[in-house]
């Protein structure tokens, strides 16, 4: 492993994000509150660290595959640690391990929670909060891409290190461009979604706030009822319009923007993540009517947890703890399934499903037809075998780790469906599970063990296992020759 180059990168990315805690600083000392200590303290850290790691002076310049997925895993932890340090600071969380939860919950998007009061929090700490799911959601490596230098070659590898979904293109031909081209595309929906709910009636902060938790679909709100303490029927149809389309691949826009209106609209993808959600809304509509009496109502509430979900935003504005069991097995799929690959949405990714569906129905053809040579395709361009493998191979990581973390938190007695839901909306970045890790509830009784493979969890699930699971590899630490 190319070690000066991979920490000389983390070191740039630290400082970034000590340049990037500037904003939540000047919140701190605009609404007051007395957080203004923790991130000076952080930014000081952040700064002091990132600035010795940039000193380093690689030797070798080659920077492998290997090298660009070990970096995606450091990246995440350093940056999910050090962005910690506010929380801890501040005295609101009871130890490093709570407030390296909150901050891992808050990079990987996922927005589960250890508080028990989010209210009291200063503003600067709730700024924080929901401002880490932005900065996660269009990922910290295409961010690092965006405004570093061009690395040529190895920026490829690095976005390759943390797409989502098994086939990740570059917009344009130059990678760093495609990069920008993403993240403005992610500053300016993120923009007019705050301005539409301020003219909702959200006051700034709390639009500004919610915005950024709906653009990294992540769902932190500064309310401890989420979305629904504010009671806004039109807030709450714009969250669900831009949950919905930050739940849709990057890419796709990019086509929206070339006039290529047949190519966004016919995407196989798209099609199968629309056709899901509304499915879920009609059918978990009729099955809470007697609930609430009036379909106006079940409609309102029913689109939105399914959206929330669908997208893997984790906004709530109704208690699913009490709906009919058909309704929570619905959402418990949803959290499986998750969005589009290439966008700010966690889970299997539906681009997966789609393959192994293709894949199954070419087998069964073959059962009948041995000669057959037809090939998976999606949106008229053939997968290859290599692809369909790697699928199947997320698929077995995807539920090996799904069950031995279910297991481990079973050990500090909790319920099965507590234990479940809490590791499959941790791996799929979801959030509220069901049972105690519910929409009303949060993960402050949860052992310290259950937070550590939560944790885990969290940020396995946001790179998609490879870039975390290389970690472990003895093979990624061998130090590369120098040359002679």
């Amino acid at each position: 492993m190319n070690y000066a180059l991979i920490f000389k990168l983390i070191g740039n990315l630290l400082r970034i994000q000590a340049a990037l805690m500037l904003f939540p600083l000047a919140v701190s000392f605009i609404y007051g509150g007395g957080d203004h200590l923790p991130f000076l303290w952080s930014i000081l850290i952040l700064a002091l660290t990132g600035t010795f790691l940039t000193l380093l002076k690689p030797v070798n310049k080659n920077f492998r595959t290997k090298d660009a997925f070990a970096t995606a895993g450091l990246a995440w932890i350093f940056m999910s640690l050090f962005g910690a340090l506010p929380f801890y600071f501040s005295g609101y969380f009871n130890s490093f391990i709570d407030s390296a939860f909150e901050s891992i919950s808050a990079f990987t998007t996922t927005g589960t929670t250890i508080l028990t009061d989010i209210e009291v929090l200063p503003h600067g700490i709730l700024f924080w909060r929901s401002f880490s799911h932005w900065i996660g959601g269009i990922g910290v490596l295409v961010f690092m891409l965006a405004v570093m230098p061009s690395m040529n070659a190895s920026s490829i590898n690095l976005l390759r290190a943390e797409s989502t979904g098994p086939l990740p293109d570059k917009i344009v031909p130059k990678i760093r461009e495609t990069a920008k081209i993403m993240c403005i595309i992610y500053l300016v929906t993120t923009v007019v979604l705050g301005v539409l709910l301020y003219f909702a009636g959200l006051p700034v902060y709390d639009a500004v706030i919610n915005s950024f938790s709906t653009a990294g679909t992540g769902g932190f709100s500064r309310m401890n009822g989420s979305i629904a303490a504010y009671n806004n029927v039109a807030a709450e149809i714009i969250i669900i319009i831009f949950m919905f389309l930050f739940g849709i691949s990057f890419s796709l826009y990019f086509f929206l923007l070339g006039r290529k209106f047949l190519k966004f609209f016919k995407d196989a993808e798209l099609k199968l993540y629309t056709g899901l959600v509304v499915a879920a809304i009609v059918i978990i509509t009729i099955n809470i009517y007697g609930i609430y009496g009036n379909f106006a109502e079940a409609l309102r509430r029913s689109s939105f947890q399914v959206v929330s979900i669908a997208s893997t935003t984790g906004f709530s504005n109704a208690d699913v703890g009490l709906w009919p069991g058909l309704s929570q097995i619905i959402l418990a799929l949803l959290m499986f399934t998750g969005s589009c690959a290439g966008s700010t949405g966690g889970g299997i990714k539906l681009i997966r499903i789609l393959l192994l569906i293709k894949a199954t129905r070419i087998e069964f053809i073959r059962i009948f037809h041995p000669g057959s040579v037809k090939a998976v395709s999606i949106n008229n361009k053939t997968v290859g075998q290599d692809i369909v493998s790697k699928t199947a191979l997320f698929f077995f990581i995807y539920f090996v780790i799904l069950f031995w973390a279910a297991v481990f938190i079973t050990i500090e007695g909790k319920d099965m469906v507590s234990s479940v839901t809490a590791a499959l909306s941790s791996l799929s970045n979801v959030g509220p599970g069901l049972g105690t890790a519910g929409s009303n509830g949060n993960y402050s009784s949860f052992s310290a063990l259950s937070k550590i493979v939560l944790s885990f969890c969290m940020i396995a699930g946001r790179l998609e296992f490879l870039p975390v699971l290389v970690l472990f590899s003895p093979a990624v630490w061998k130090k590369i020759p120098r040359k002679s």
